[in-house]
């Protein structure tokens, strides 16, 4: 797919605790922030996005790494060129002390700044809270930004950290214990509900990280979890991304039913509880 060039998203900045990133936003209602896979904001996030804010939210797409709006197909920009920009991307990652790649039982730093962007986005949108949907690394963002109770609808498609390298790292999320309590609370009190996506033989997202989500949250988080064989053929990559370069956009598809699962929950968590207050 060739390079988005970002027509449609109005661009701005945000910073919090002295650090300041660029922003993109679409569309108005409750916020959803959208936190992009590697190697960063492609055209397949940006149409997510656009999905999102064509049901009545505000997509709001933070820049964590990457170029906003460049593709990374190597049928389009070739091989040498399309890893290049990956490598460059995972670099920013890897040496960013924002990002916990390893360590387990510990949430991300850069999820106190996607917290504060999610305070101020629900107060610029309004309604009854703000969504959030996380990509492969920022996955367990999503669950770790639900210990904040604006948070009503996370989102954890298929959530990568902590790197799958152990049996104890494949069997948890990149949540601090004091955040996990937080979100368990919530569940229990408030009815929060977590959803989580995956492909079963995806082995960067283990069937093992599921059981642990589901052990700590019961009932509450609902897993949808799909054969490798429903991924789009003609992505690069083996079957991984399920919102974006795997989705298959068709009626009947089951990844096109489990774009749609999100977008129920959105509607449900945030349209529908904001037209009824």
């Amino acid at each position: 797919m060739a390079d988005h060039d970002l027509n449609g998203f109005d661009r701005d900045t945000f910073t919090h605790g002295g650090t300041t990133r660029r922003i993109l936003r679409r569309g108005t209602g409750p916020a959803v922030i959208v936190m992009a896979e590697i190697p960063g904001i492609t055209p397949k996030v940006l149409e997510f996005a656009e999905r999102v804010a064509a049901i009545g939210c505000t997509a709001v797409l933070p820049v964590l790494f990457g170029t906003p709006g460049r593709g990374a197909d190597p049928a389009v920009d070739g091989r040498l060129k399309s890893g290049r920009y990956l490598a460059s991307s995972i670099w920013r990652v890897c040496v960013s002390r924002e990002f916990t790649l390893l360590a387990t039982g510990k949430s991300s730093a850069v999820v106190t700044w996607l917290r504060a962007l999610a305070a101020h986005e629900h107060q610029r949108c309004q309604g009854p809270g703000v969504g959030a949907v996380g990509m492969c690394l920022t996955g367990g963002f999503a669950l770790a930004m639900a210990a904040d109770e604006r948070l009503l609808a996370p989102v954890l498609s298929q959530p990568s950290l902590p790197l799958a390298l152990t049996t104890s790292r494949a069997a948890g999320v990149d949540i601090s214990a004091a955040d996990l309590a937080a979100v368990r609370g919530r569940c229990e009190r408030d009815g929060l509900r977590v959803m989580g996506l995956r492909f079963r033989g995806d082995r960067l997202v283990p069937g093992d990280r599921f059981a642990f989500l589901r052990r700590e949250l019961g009932d509450a988080f609902t897993a949808v979890e799909l054969d490798d064989s429903v991924a789009n053929p003609g992505a690069a990559m083996p079957p991984h991304s399920v919102l974006t370069e795997h989705l298959i956009d068709e009626p009947g598809q089951p990844t096109r039913a489990a774009l749609d699962q999100v977008l129920d929950l959105f509607r449900t968590r945030l349209l529908e509880q904001h037209r009824g207050s």
